[in-house]
């Protein structure tokens, strides 16, 4: 067997009331001045504000940056950066979904590093190690919390750019369920379903493990058992750990495993147009399986198996199939857009979204390797 790398943050906390333990944990660290890079929703909501109340507590001052996009740009990440050295930052925390957490990343890569963000685009581009990054989820679905993975769109060019650093892991992960409760359910659902496609696509991986394997199948399990629930009801707790659990353990499988078409053609989708990224995930998963079908169709199987279809009478293409209606019934059930058109994707638009999406390196991991022309056919099927 190959050698293969496992890659996570040294300190991870999760579970109901682990917030204040891990400030705590920050004031050991021996940290005095923190930026707090977050968006103007979770300041205006006052979560940024408990958060340096806490910080206050154990002796560290903090700067604020509530700038970032849904889609962290360039621009927000050139003016948290800024905001950083004025205030001779010592450390970052990171709060939010992926959207602070990756614009996070790439403010302490370039505060160590030096250049443009666009020059560290690829895989172990930088060679010095970051500032200590922090990263408390108020999310289930993107992992970037304790991932190697920066994903910023650049403004001039429209177009994602994919970072895979293992200078940019955080060093403590934070995921406290009393954070995510009451999250909106469109945003559960996204969430969720960005989770469900970084283990689909970690398991389906041709960089998987026998570790990745196993997180990848947990999370799918946890993911089907639990994701209805959090976005039927917002307040449930028990269904709130879960999904943080199973966004861990995904997040766990895709950080070493890598990723796929999905998120190669989401990236595009996202960059072009400025769409949510679990969104796109969602509705391109069971298209791209259709395609990977020809060549992993025993995983898929156990895919299916893990969302709990009953696969013991099926072949492999049976059950391939059957894990692609599973993955439907699911989209459909937690409300997710059917198709690519209500999300105004244009047609004439997806030569281009096709030729940017070979660029991505999550490309590099599929099962399967498609031409222009089939990846233009996987956009369409979707739309």
């Amino acid at each position: 067997m190959m050698t293969t790398k496992f890659f996570m943050p040294l300190v991870n906390m999760i579970g109901v009331g682990c917030l204040v333990e891990a400030v705590d944990s920050m004031k050991d660290y021996g940290y005095k001045q923190a930026l707090i890079v977050t968006d103007r929703i979770l300041n205006e909501l006052g979560i940024v504000a408990k958060i340096q109340s806490l910080l206050t507590a154990v002796g560290i001052e903090s700067a604020i940056y509530d700038g970032t996009n849904p889609n962290p740009t360039t621009v927000n990440v050139s003016e948290g950066l800024a905001i950083l050295r004025q205030n001779n930052s010592d450390c970052v925390i990171s709060l939010g979904g992926g959207s602070p957490h990756d614009c996070a990343k790439a403010i302490v890569l370039l505060a160590a590093n030096g250049g443009d963000i666009r020059d560290y685009v690829g895989i172990d581009r930088s060679s010095k190690s970051h500032l200590p990054l922090i990263a408390i989820n108020t999310t289930a679905g993107t992992a970037s919390e304790m991932t190697r993975f920066s994903v910023i769109t650049d403004v001039e060019h429209h177009i994602k750019m994919v970072i895979a650093d293992k200078n940019i892991t955080p060093v403590l992960s934070v995921n406290d369920p009393e954070l995510m409760v009451g999250m909106p359910k469109s945003l559960t659902a996204a969430t969720g379903m960005d989770a469900m496609t970084h283990a689909v696509e970690a398991y389906l991986s041709k960089e998987s493990n026998p570790i990745t394997d196993a997180c990848a199948l947990k999370a799918i399990s946890m993911i089907s058992q639990s994701l209805r629930q959090a976005v039927a009801d917002g307040n449930n707790i028990e269904a709130r750990e879960n999904m943080a659990y199973a966004q861990f353990l995904a997040g766990m499988a895709f950080n070493s495993a890598l990723l796929g078409y999905v998120h190669a053609m989401s990236h595009q989708l996202g960059g072009f147009y400025d769409l949510p990224h679990g969104i796109c995930n969602a509705v391109l998963l069971p298209h791209v399986q259709e395609f990977n079908a020809k060549v992993s169709a025993g995983r898929l199987k156990d895919i299916a198996a893990a969302m709990g279809v009953d696969v013991r009478a099926m072949d492999d293409q049976q059950g391939a199939a059957a894990c692609i209606d599973e993955i439907r019934n699911l989209l459909k059930d937690i409300g997710i857009p059917a198709g690519l058109a209500e999300l105004n994707v244009k047609v004439e638009d997806l030569p281009m979204l096709a030729t940017n999406a070979l660029k991505d390196i999550c490309c590099l991991t599929n099962p399967a390797q498609a031409t222009h022309e089939e990846i233009v056919a996987i956009f369409k099927a979707a739309m």
